[in-house]
C-alpha cells in the first residue's frame, strides 16, 4: 500500500516482533494517511503475510467497524488470480486488521519511476491483468476507486510468455466507509487526484466505470511516463478531470497508431456514459487500435525483478530516459 503519510497512520505503526493476532511484524512495507502496512509472520501457519492495520480512530466508529467486517468478507470472497488474496480481517486491542498475500516484487509506482514508459506489449499486458481484477470485484459488488500505480504490484511471471504476474491490491475495503462515516469532511473525496474520475470530485454516485477511467489513466502513464492530466496545483488539476480534453496519447508517443487517441478519450470521457462498460472492453478497444504497431520507437537494456523494488534510503536515481521497447524481464534472468 502507497499513499500520503499522516498522523493517523503513524498511531498504528509498531516495532519489529510486536505481535498483533497472531502476527509478528518485521517491518513497514508501505503507509497511507489511515492505515500502514507491514510485513509480517503468521505465527500459526508460519508463512509470510502482509499486514495492514487501520489507524485505531476508525475502530471506535461502529458504522465504520461494521462496514469494513461487511467489505472485508466481500474481498476476501473474490479468487481471482490479479486481486490480492485477502486471508484475515478482524479487530484486536481496538486496532483493525487486514492480512493479505505477501507479494514479492515491487509496485508499478517504483517501476515506471525508474524505467520510464513500458513497451506496448508490455503496457498491454500489465493493462489486461489490472482491468480483469476490476470487472472481478465489479461483479462482487466492489468498486476501487483509487485505481492508481501504488496499487499495481508487479511480479516475476510464470514463462517467457508472461514475463509478469500483475496483482490489484488496496480494493475499497475503507474507501466507502469512510465517506459514510465523517472521516472525509464537505468537499473532499477518496481518491488520488491524478487519477481521479470527475463524478468522484463532483460527488456524483460511482459505478465500475469510475474505474475506467482510473485505469485509463494509468494506462496513459504507463505509455508516456506520466498521467493525462499535469498541473500546477491540486484546484487546476481537479478542474482538468472535470472540464479539459485529455491529451492525445500520439503526442507522447508518435510510434501508436492514431486509432489509440480515440480509445483513450472514450475511456477518459467525463460522462461515464461516454466510457468503455467494462474495463476488459477499454483494453481489448485499444489492443485492437495497436494491433500491428508501434512500440518500439527506442531501445535499451531489459530489466530484471530488481528493477521492481524500491530504492533503499538515499537510493534516488536520475531520471531515465523513455525506454519503449524493452521488456519488465529479462526471462534469461
Amino acid at each position: 500500500m502507497t499513499g500520503d503519510t499522516g498522523p493517523s497512520a503513524g498511531r498504528t505503526a509498531g516495532p519489529a516482533g510486536r505481535r498483533i493476532a497472531g502476527y509478528r511484524l518485521e517491518g513497514e512495507i508501505g503507509r497511507g494517511g489511515m492505515a500502514v502496512v507491514h510485513r509480517a509472520r503468521d505465527l500459526r501457519l508460519d508463512r509470510t503475510v502482509a499486514l495492514k492495520l487501520l489507524a485505531p480512530e476508525l475502530a471506535r466508529n461502529d458504522i465504520f467497524r461494521r462496514r469494513f467486517i461487511h467489505e472485508s468478507r466481500t474481498a476476501a470472497a473474490i479468487d481471482h488470480p490479479h486481486i490480492v488474496p485477502v486471508y484475515e480481517a478482524g479487530e484486536t486491542d481496538g486496532v483493525l486488521y487486514i492480512a493479505m498475500r505477501y507479494v514479492d516484487g515491487g509496485d508499478l509506482r517504483h517501476l515506471l519511476d525508474r524505467e520510464g514508459p513500458l513497451p506496448l506489449p508490455t503496457a498491454l499486458r500489465v493493462a489486461a491483468q489490472v482491468a480483469s481484477a476490476l470487472d472481478a470485484a465489479h461483479e462482487h459488488g466492489l468498486v476501487h476507486r483509487d485505481v492508481k500505480p501504488g496499487n499495481i504490484l508487479v511480479s516475476r511471471g510464470t514463462d517467457p510468455d508472461h514475463p509478469e504476474h500483475v496483482y490489484l491490491t488496496d480494493f475499497g475495503l475503507t474507501k466507502k466507509s469512510l465517506s459514510l462515516t465523517g472521516f472525509t469532511t464537505v468537499g473532499q473525496f477518496v481518491g488520488t487526484l491524478d487519477y481521479v474520475a470527475p463524478e468522484q470530485i463532483s460527488g456524483r454516485p460511482v459505478d465500475a466505470r469510475c474505474d475506467v477511467y482510473g485505469l485509463a489513466c494509468v494506462v496513459h502513464e504507463i505509455l508516456t511516463g506520466y498521467p493525462p492530466f499535469r498541473r500546477d496545483d491540486d484546484m487546476a488539476l481537479l478542474w482538468a478531470h472535470q472540464y479539459d480534453t485529455p491529451p492525445r496519447l500520439t503526442a507522447a508517443r508518435p510510434d501508436l497508431p492514431p486509432r489509440a487517441d480515440a480509445v483513450l478519450a472514450g475511456a477518459l470521457a467525463k460522462d461515464p456514459d461516454d466510457r468503455h462498460a467494462s474495463c476488459r472492453e477499454f483494453v481489448a478497444a485499444l489492443r485492437t487500435a495497436t494491433a500491428g504497431g508501434g512500440g518500439t520507437a527506442a531501445t535499451g537494456h531489459p530489466a530484471t525483478l530488481r528493477d521492481l523494488r524500491a530504492p533503499g534510503p538515499g537510493g534516488d536515481r536520475p531520471e531515465p530516459p523513455p525506454r519503449w521497447a524493452r521488456p519488465v524481464f529479462d526471462p534469461r534472468a
